[in-house]
């Protein structure tokens, strides 16, 4: 039986619910040094319940994906509203690339009425969700099944989608950096997603901000890969900045209309 204190199992906590942890804030908010909290970190690291990562720890990758269905219960309806803003963004007869999240599952679910759509997944509850719509052809990359989400990672997957050039890439993210930085915590889903991203005329990421309070450590890329951002909330005034210096269309799903995006 692991004997945690009751700070490292608050720690532990915090690791489970934003996906990664660092000495600087944990040692401002249990106001203790931040040597204390090195020691926890290497105590939690020991029993194999954390991964250390420079300036904190991370959520092992095996981990993190075993909550995957309960990450689609939070912020469940924003995403959906995103999901359902992204649809009507794509028009009918367009080919896309959906990959691994919960929040691409929701555009897939507000696509299914499309009609001519080509959709290539590295998915396989997106493909799951499209595969009964009679007006979509639908493709699956090949390679590993991560069985924790249903996510298919590895060069086969990637091979697959360089075969493809597509009108959108619909993307999520594990986490979103303030300084711009789109991060997840599997280096494998990371090069698919950076292949999709190469293979897209147009590049949506479709994330709620939630995102913007976890970190993950393998970055994806940054804002400026992007050509539209549609999230639940308005992000910080900073974040907004480097969206429109980038040239990203930023859109709030709860704040527009369908007619405004479409």
């Amino acid at each position: 039986m692991i004997a945690l204190t009751p700070r490292q199992m608050e720690i532990l906590e915090i690791a489970r619910r934003k996906g990664h942890v660092t000495v600087d804030l944990l040692s401002s908010d249990f106001e203790v040094t931040p040597q204390t909290i090195r020691k926890d970190l290497n105590d939690l690291c020991n029993f194999g319940e954390l991964n250390r990562v420079h300036g904190g720890a991370v959520f092992p990758s095996n981990t993190v994906n075993v909550a995957y269905k309960a990450r689609r219960e939070i912020s469940a309806d924003s995403k959906k509203r995103i999901g359902e803003v992204v649809a009507s963004i794509i028009p009918d007869n367009a080919s896309l690339i959906l990959n691994i999240g919960t929040t691409t599952e929701q555009v897939a679910l507000s696509l299914r009425n499309h009609k001519g759509l080509m959709v290539i997944t590295n998915n396989l509850n997106v493909a799951h969700i499209l595969s009964d719509s009679p007006d979509i052809e639908l493709f699956i990359a090949g390679g590993m099944v991560r069985k924790s989400d249903g996510g298919i990672v590895g060069a086969a997957a990637i091979d697959l989608i360089r075969q493809f050039k597509v009108d959108y890439a619909v993307i999520g993210t594990s986490a979103i950096d303030q300084s711009g930085s789109l991060l997840d915590f599997d280096y494998r889903e990371v090069r698919v997603t950076q292949a999709i991203i190469k293979q897209a005329h147009q590049t949506i990421l479709a994330a709620d901000s939630s995102k913007f309070e976890r970190r993950a450590p393998v970055e994806i890329g940054h804002v400026d890969d992007l050509d539209m951002f549609v999230t639940d909330k308005k992000p910080e005034r900073a974040f907004v900045k480097i969206c429109e210096e980038s040239e990203v269309d930023l859109v709030v799903a709860n704040e527009i209309k369908f007619s405004e995006v479409i």
